[in-house]
């Protein structure tokens, strides 16, 4: 059957196109090479050859990925819960996204407080990490991630951290696949969905998903041509509930370039409405 229409997709990384690359100020002042600090505009331009950057600077973001949405239907966006932006879209359009909050370790108690607020204030249903990208960094299974990960457990929310060497030139050690297997040891009870691949170690990623029942894989910041043979074939066997579809919209790739790609992906008829709806929708709560 392929790839089926009017499913209701739900997109785990979405967001809008800013006025400017500002946004990646936080990863620019922790590189190091020239290449990256000087003439990207997006840190990880070097891996993608086609980011939408005709849209930033738009007058009515919030329009833009509403449209790109309508499009190729997508329902439901999963979107950051700072700036004025994503807050405006949160309020005006509760039917279209959810929020997702973010955290950061190196806060301390400050950190969970704003946890707190966050899922107070505008009803989070995940928490976003970016380990490489914390200044210092923090490694995954690192002592100080452990409040966050009781308090995700607490609010019965789950965690969508990068997993895998990370697109900016950091050090790759502190987002080692391996280092969730001890996080779920730990917290059983924790939700934890992969982002941004997992490579090189897809295949123990799939590993650690048969071991660990709350262990998770999105697809976000992959083009469908480039999802890892490992994860597809580990969708199609005994992983059709473990594999959830993200995007990465307007960050690196447009909308246009996910759907247009996606029906090539040689998933099993039964995956796809897994895929692409019910497994974000089981992990997010969204009934």
């Amino acid at each position: 059957m392929g790839m089926p229409s009017g499913i209701g997709i739900i997109d785990c990384m979405i967001g809008f196109p800013a006025t400017d690359f500002s946004q990646y100020d936080f990863i620019r002042a922790q590189l190091k090479d020239p290449e990256s600090r000087e003439n990207f505009d997006f840190p990880v331009e070097y891996m993608f050859n086609a980011v939408p950057k005709e849209l930033y600077g738009t007058e009515n973001p919030i329009d833009v990925t509403l449209h790109e949405m309508d499009r190729f239907g997508v329902e439901i966006g999963l979107i950051g819960c700072e700036g004025e932006v994503n807050q405006r879209a949160l309020k005006d359009h509760p039917d279209r996204f959810v929020a997702s909050g973010q955290v950061d370790p190196n806060l301390g108690m400050e950190g969970i407080r704003r946890m707190v607020r966050q899922y107070e204030e505008f009803g989070v249903r995940a928490f976003g990490s970016f380990n490489a990208g914390f200044n210092p960094q923090v490694p995954i299974d690192d002592a100080k991630m452990y409040p966050i990960y009781a308090k995700c457990v607490e609010l019965d929310v789950p965690i969508f951290a990068c997993a895998g060497v990370p697109g900016p030139r950091f050090p790759m050690a502190c987002q080692k696949v391996e280092l969730i297997d001890r996080v779920m040891y730990d917290f059983p009870e924790l939700v934890f969905v992969t982002r941004h691949g997992c490579e090189p170690w897809e295949k123990l990623a799939m590993k650690l998903m048969l071991k660990w029942p709350n262990l998770y894989y999105s697809t976000s910041a992959f083009a469908p041509k480039h999802y890892p043979e490992e994860i597809v074939n580990y969708a199609n066997s005994r992983g059709a509930d473990k594999i959830i579809y993200a995007g990465y919209f307007p960050m690196g790739l447009s909308l246009e370039r996910i759907m247009t790609d996606m029906p090539n992906v040689p998933f099993r008829d039964h995956v796809w409405p897994k895929f692409l709806r019910e497994n974000a929708k089981k992990v997010l709560k969204l009934d």
